[in-house]
């Protein structure tokens, strides 16, 4: 495993009490945690799934948009704040790993460390209704 920023490290601590589901990722997009509540909307529990590269997270974790549309590779919440480096609220449907399909709300926002480089991102979302 390799050696992690200590932001990365302290918002995972902070993600894992807290009771909104929440996913962190590094700053290349790679999920690196989500926390117990996510656990749920997910449809999988974080120690089955592990850490994931960005391109098979896609896979397993599509998104739609309010028509019905898939959300392009490069405009999913957590990407945009990761590109851009600015927060990003965005309703859209998601397919958990379980193949379950939920429609969330999501709040995504970049991590910067010292000297203002970017170290990864956290999305903090929710069901907009009962799965």
């Amino acid at each position: 495993m390799p050696q992690r920023d200590i932001g990365l490290i302290l918002m995972r601590q902070l993600a894992s009490g807290m009771a909104v589901p929440m996913l962190l990722a590094d700053d290349k997009g790679d999920l690196l945690y989500f926390n117990e509540p996510a656990e749920i909307l997910l449809g999988q529990r974080f120690d089955e799934v592990g850490e994931l590269p960005l391109e098979e997270r896609r896979r397993m974790l599509a998104f739609r948009d309010e028509q019905g549309n898939p959300v392009p590779d490069d405009q999913p919440p957590l990407v945009v704040a990761l590109r851009e480096k600015r927060p990003v609220h965005r309703r859209v449907w998601m397919r958990g790993f379980d193949g379950s399909h939920r429609e969330i709300e999501v709040t995504a926002f970049p991590l910067v460390g010292g000297g203002g480089h970017l170290i990864g991102g956290v999305a903090m979302f929710w069901a907009r209704k009962q799965a």
